[in-house]
């Protein structure tokens, strides 16, 4: 097997009012206060992007991600045990950089599911795990977290 998925195609973006007025009032500031510099630093930005979004159309949106992936056979002898060394290492980070959770749960409810999925996959990307203590009791938590992981699939994303 051999994946290769380059980046996101990216888009030029004029922050400089947002960067302007975050440093001046912070992440929240009252509309009251805005002055009419704050409105003319706004007015260089939209005129800056303005040009950005010819720039844009023409060059980056033209773009796409690269996306390479070859499949040996013996890939998908046992697909589940492949693709558990793929998925861990992807929800582990997820899990680390994570900047949300799905709006149904709290942020402690969606650790615990997340902290589920890896164990889960963890399970499965070793090849002895049978051999631990209760394998019915492990199979059936592993088997709760693949669940979790297909009920949760769309949320998977940072």
């Amino acid at each position: 097997m051999n994946v290769n998925i380059g980046e996101y195609p990216t888009r030029l973006i004029c922050n400089i009012h947002t960067n302007y007025m975050q440093k001046k009032y912070g992440f929240s500031w009252d509309p009251d206060s805005v002055t009419r510099f704050d409105h003319l630093v706004e007015g260089v930005e939209d005129s800056i992007q303005s040009m950005y979004n010819i720039l844009n159309w023409v060059w980056f949106d033209r773009r796409t991600q690269k996306v390479n992936v070859s499949i040996d056979k013996y890939d998908t002898w046992s697909m589940d045990h492949t693709l558990a060394h793929i998925v861990l290492p992807m929800l582990v980070q997820l899990k680390a950089t994570n900047h949300g959770y799905p709006a149904n749960l709290t942020e402690k409810k969606w650790d615990s599911i997340m902290s589920e999925m890896i164990w889960a996959f963890g399970q499965k990307c070793q090849d002895d795990w049978e051999l631990n203590d209760d394998p019915a009791a492990r199979q059936e938590r592993m088997t709760n977290g693949f669940k979790l992981f297909g009920e949760y699939y769309e949320n998977l994303w940072d």
